[in-house]
């Protein structure tokens, strides 16, 4: 059984916030990182900065983003970025805040993939709330994806299944399989 949830979503803008968060961390190409003299020093090795924060303002979209990590490291190539227990927030002018914690996560340059793992709970501002596993989005093709069991929850509902799919251009999320769902009927008076 599938499940189709269109328009007017929180969790596709969850969905949305997380893409422009990954287009965000390429577009930047990790300044933070490239212009340290570490890189220089270990170029084969690459870098590891333990205590890593990193902030990002785009007062054009009205967005502003945090990634907070215990620990950052690059490939030497810088090819391949990888942080651990991350928190990622994120606050738009006209969505509610998000925010994202987990064990570990990594961006690959190559395939534009961000695959993020390990106990990942994220929280809207309005009391929206998605726990899974793991997550891959692929920022080329706006697509979120994960094969984990995952649960939303919310004001009005809770969904839970195994594995879930994101297409932003289309707006949709698909609760791929053994879906169990429940609306909570004060919401929904006639």
């Amino acid at each position: 059984m599938k499940i189709i949830i269109k328009k007017q979503l929180p969790l596709l803008g969850v969905g949305i916030l997380l893409a422009v968060v990954a287009t965000y961390l390429v577009k930047s190409d990790m300044k933070v990182v490239r212009e340290t003299i570490f890189e220089e020093i270990l170029p084969e090795e690459g870098l590891v900065i333990q205590g890593f924060q990193y902030n990002q303002e785009n007062p054009d979209k009205g967005i502003t983003w945090a990634l907070d990590a215990g620990e950052m490291r690059s490939s030497g190539d810088n090819k391949l970025i990888s942080f651990y227990q991350f928190r990622l927030t994120l606050k738009a002018k006209d969505r509610p805040s998000f925010d994202l914690k987990g064990e570990q996560g990594s961006y690959s340059r190559d395939s534009g993939e961000i695959t993020l793992q390990g106990n990942l709970e994220g929280i809207s501002g309005d009391g929206y709330r998605l726990v899974t596993d793991q997550v891959l989005i692929n920022e080329k093709s706006g697509q979120i994806r994960t094969e984990s069991p995952v649960k939303i929850s919310g004001p009005s509902f809770s969904v839970e299944g195994l594995g879930m799919s994101i297409d932003l251009e289309r707006e949709t999320l698909k609760i791929l399989a053994d879906v169990s769902s429940t609306l909570k009927t004060e919401h929904f008076s006639p």
